[in-house]
């Protein structure tokens, strides 16, 4: 059996905040506001193998509402995450990710990116591919005040 699972997210970017995408911190002005480090990547991909295996979602398994995941690592939440997808008999087949914000760049840093989220998912890099997107001057990406990340993923049961 195969399933896809899709996951969204969307954050403010502010100063004073660390710019992070799948764990790995990003040199810019502005960081992504959130409740854990805000890191908008780990949190799509974390919906998506969540929802990929029909476990529910990452505000679910770790609401805003407990203290406990105040300025989390959202990789430390991505790895218990995807525990408990493997724990369910599903393995990851591929990740794909689309990340969309004005600045940075992100293709200089897009193979580190790749690698922190195969490490933190038991997949071969080749299995994970990250792209940057712009907002074209559209909307909060477009205007550089917000940063969206979208992430699709294939999981087949073991």
């Amino acid at each position: 059996m195969i399933r896809v699972g899709l996951g969204q997210d969307l954050h403010r970017l502010v100063k004073g905040r660390r710019f992070l995408l799948g764990g790995i911190e990003i040199p810019a002005g502005r960081g992504e506001l959130g409740y854990s480090d805000g890191d908008v990547l780990a949190h799509a991909v974390t919906d998506a193998v969540l929802g990929a295996a029909g476990l529910g979602d990452i505000g679910a398994l770790f609401p805003s509402s407990d203290a406990a995941w105040r300025d989390a690592d959202s990789m430390v939440l991505l790895r218990s995450a995807f525990s408990l997808v493997k724990n369910s008999g599903w393995r990851l087949v591929n990740l794909d990710c689309a990340v969309c914000c004005e600045k940075p760049k992100l293709l200089p840093y897009r193979d580190n990116i790749r690698y922190s989220l195969a490490q933190a998912l038991d997949v071969s890099p080749d299995a994970v591919f990250v792209k940057g997107k712009t907002g074209e001057g559209l909307g909060p990406v477009g205007e550089g005040t917000a940063v969206e990340a979208l992430a699709v993923c294939l999981l087949e049961k073991e």
